[in-house]
């Protein structure tokens, strides 16, 4: 009994489906500076939130200004918080004559130093394609560094959406990168089904044939060859001889029963035929018309047109595999007869493998539930 790498996989899993942060404003000290009678200049540390005394030299009146004044910066963002770059931030403390302004860097951050205590200070930011934003007062204390939060610019009213177009191959080659992270129970390949079809796009050639390559080089599969060649050996099937060597050479025939059945039912054939090799989940409806839908997937796919239409590529795929598996199948496992018998048991299989795809698989893959 032969199957391919997606049948495999539904055979494993009947088997084994048993911060805050806190800041601390520093203590600011400046510098006093005298001059001696006898012209030496001495220095000594005082606080800086002491008032200037009458007398004092023009460096101690630098540095006291320096310790007083404060800092307001802060982050534009959109409403999904998202960075805004290249916004204007103007600054204003009611007074015309003083008013600053300055372009949001690439982080979106913006800073203004060097500010006055006491003084009602006011952000009003502005940027294409976004409505302008203004904040409350802002009051500094002295020394003081105030970072404004929850700047969200939204749209303007003219532009109420962004449209981002793809091409269908894009759309594509994202579906399949979901697809191959779907995982029953986390670890088997289930990469050949669509849950959600309505947005289902068709498959490149290239496409096809990356996903029949991922999932021939999988270490699943290959696990899963391994696996069918121990129990193939027990039975003593295929005719091979026992020991290790009769172990390698039935290893060698899953493996390579896997890889053609795949390559031609996944991607040789649907490429030539312009047919979708994958499932397509129902999910919904009677019991019965699942049941019909699964059991018809042997024999009915999707062409690259969206339409339903006799299914060429898994037949044929399995007609070539097993044709071509009489170049290395013991001589008395050859021949016509055995070669449709090894179809119709891949037929049935599929079938059965689709049902278990409709009503259990999607409860056993962690990535399409996520995405239900």
């Amino acid at each position: 009994m032969r199957f391919d790498f997606h049948s495999r996989g539904v055979l494993l899993a009947l088997v084994l489906s048993p911060a805050l942060l806190c800041a601390q404003e520093p203590a600011v000290t400046a510098v006093e500076t005298t001059v001696t009678t006898d012209g030496r200049a001495s220095a000594a540390l005082v606080d800086a939130s002491e008032p200037r005394r009458e007398g004092t030299s023009s460096t101690e009146a630098s540095a006291t200004d320096q310790a007083v004044t404060g800092t307001i910066s802060g982050t534009v963002t959109d409403a999904d918080g998202d960075l805004v770059t290249g916004a204007t931030v103007v600054l204003e403390d009611g007074n015309p004559t003083d008013r600053r302004s300055q372009v949001v860097d690439d982080n979106g951050l913006f800073n203004f130093a060097g500010l006055k205590a006491g003084v009602p200070y006011r952000l009003m930011i502005s940027g294409k394609g976004f409505e302008n934003w203004q904040s409350d007062p802002i009051i500094l204390a002295a020394g003081q560094f105030f970072d404004v939060t929850g700047i969200m610019m939204k749209l303007s009213g003219d532009i109420a959406s962004v449209t981002v177009y793809s091409t269908t191959e894009q759309i594509a080659t994202q579906q399949v990168e979901i697809a191959e992270q779907q995982r029953i129970l986390g670890f088997i390949p289930n990469f050949y089904v669509i849950y959600d079809s309505k947005d289902a796009v068709p498959l490149t050639p290239k496409l096809k044939f990356r996903m029949a390559f991922k999932v021939s080089t999988d270490p699943i599969s290959i696990f899963g060859a391994a696996f069918m060649a121990g129990v193939n050996q027990a039975f003593d099937r295929p005719g091979y001889q026992q020991g290790m060597k009769g172990y390698a050479q039935r290893f060698g025939q899953e493996y390579a029963d896997g890889v053609t059945d795949i390559m031609f039912g996944g991607a040789i054939l649907p490429a030539l035929l312009h047919q979708d090799p994958r499932y397509y989940y129902q999910g919904t409806g009677t019991v019965k018309s699942r049941t019909l839908h699964a059991l018809s997937n042997p024999f009915m796919c999707k062409g690259d047109n969206g339409k339903w239409q006799p299914n060429y590529s898994s037949v044929g795929g399995d007609i070539a595999s097993s044709a071509l598996s009489n170049l290395y199948y013991p001589k008395a496992d050859r021949g016509v007869a055995e070669t449709f018998q090894n179809v119709l048991v891949l037929t049935a299989y599929r079938g059965g493998a689709s049902l278990f795809q409709e009503f259990v698989l999607r409860k056993l893959t962690p990535s399409a539930k996520r995405n239900n």
